[in-house]
């Protein structure tokens, strides 16, 4: 039986529980991004799916690198002529706000959006005819600080913006029936979002740039705009052809692939992640290679892999938890405990990782040990 002398052992010590502090800190970044991955993922596609996105393309009008077609009149008809298109919902953008000064009507600015139908948010009150008529609108029960729960059912006084010149433009004062209001942490489009018919969001956005709504449809055109399909088998196509007729088309289904921001990120990351722990934990077995040819020490190594994965991963997800609110807001959608479980395969490899490394490292550091120095130096011995 061989020992390390004092100043060894304790060097020794030290940097092992450095490597393993280091190891544990990369289980817990690799459990959390798994977590969160999921719950994005998760949340994105329960919408994508209940408001029927398997079916549906967007089409944009702005592309970052390359012009795309415009989404005008004339475009969008030759759009709605290719086969197994069911229909096209242009999305016009505007704004509508606070229309007096009378201390007894709410402050509000909320973004005009065109009603997408097969949109499907929580309803607080109210209910949404199909289809939406012009003059109505479907509000979020609470927006810019406003309560708009009381005026369903009713009208709502507000004004909208009609340009007079190139940089300058005046109120309009009108009314708008609300027919209902839908849950506020529902985002589709971003917070405090006001959906109107199509032909009422075109009006609103024909104002305020100055122009007629039949003129603004057939130049300027939409942001915008949904294309239903008739079946899921055809999207591939449809998308395929509108593309080679220069328009900006993806499946909405790519949401749940494409995940936004630093959520986009964080996928890859968490793969990329089960490599580098793995990586780690691996020099860290090699690294002791003389403490791993022991057999009492080596079941020390499976004890600390097993100990570092559980606690690491715990860590991990419960941290994920606590982001859980702040996913929602990012997304706009709710995401529920249930959705930050990560898939049970990559739940289990982030336990199982660093104990697979360790001991990979420690049969790997003790074969080398052995074989470059199979009897150890008389100085060596107890």
């Amino acid at each position: 039986m061989w020992r390390w002398s004092g100043p060894d052992r304790q060097r020794s010590n030290s940097s092992s529980r450095s490597t393993l502090v280091l190891l544990a800190m990369l289980t817990v970044l690799f459990g959390a991004s798994a977590s969160v991955s999921s719950g994005a993922r998760s949340a994105i596609e329960r919408e994508v799916l209940s408001s029927g996105g398997s079916t549906r393309i967007e089409l944009s009008s702005v592309e970052t690198g390359h012009s795309v077609r415009e989404l005008n009149t004339d475009n969008l008809d030759e759009a709605r002529g290719l086969e197994h298109v069911a229909k096209i919902v242009p999305d016009h953008i505007s704004s509508i706000y606070t229309g007096n000064s009378d201390p007894d009507v709410p402050t509000f600015d909320l973004t005009t959006h065109s009603w997408w139908p097969a949109a499907r948010p929580s309803i607080v009150r109210g209910e949404i005819p199909q289809p939406l008529e012009p003059g109505q609108l479907v509000l979020p029960s609470r927006g810019s600080g406003v309560d708009f729960n009381r005026y369903v059912g009713g009208k709502l006084p507000a004004a909208y913006t009609r340009a007079t010149g190139e940089r300058s433009g005046t109120p309009e004062q009108t009314t708008f029936e609300v027919v209902a209001t839908y849950d506020p942490d529902w985002q589709l489009d971003g917070p405090d979002a006001a959906y109107a018919a199509p032909e009422t969001a075109a009006m609103l956005a024909a104002a305020k740039a100055g122009m007629t709504p039949e003129r603004y449809r057939s130049t300027t055109g939409a942001t915008s705009a949904v294309v239903s399909v008739a079946e899921e088998q055809y999207v591939s196509a449809v998308v395929e052809r509108l593309q080679r007729m220069g328009f900006s088309a993806s499946p909405v289904a790519d949401r749940v692939r494409n995940l936004p921001g630093v959520l986009g990120a964080a996928e890859p990351g968490y793969q990329v992640g089960i490599l580098v722990v793995l990586a780690v934990a691996v020099l860290i077995g090699l690294s002791n290679a003389r403490s791993s040819i022991h057999s009492r020490l080596f079941g020390e190594v499976i004890r600390t892999g097993l100990l570092t994965g559980v606690l690491g991963s715990a860590v991990g997800f419960g941290g994920a938890l606590l982001l859980r609110g702040a996913l929602e807001q990012l997304l706009g959608l709710k995401v529920s405990l249930t959705d930050m479980l990560p898939n049970p395969l990559w739940a289990v490899a982030v336990v199982l990782t660093p104990l697979i490394g360790l001991v990979l490292g420690a049969l790997l550091g003790g074969r080398f040990a052995v074989r470059r120095d199979p009897h150890p130096p008389a100085a060596g011995r107890a």
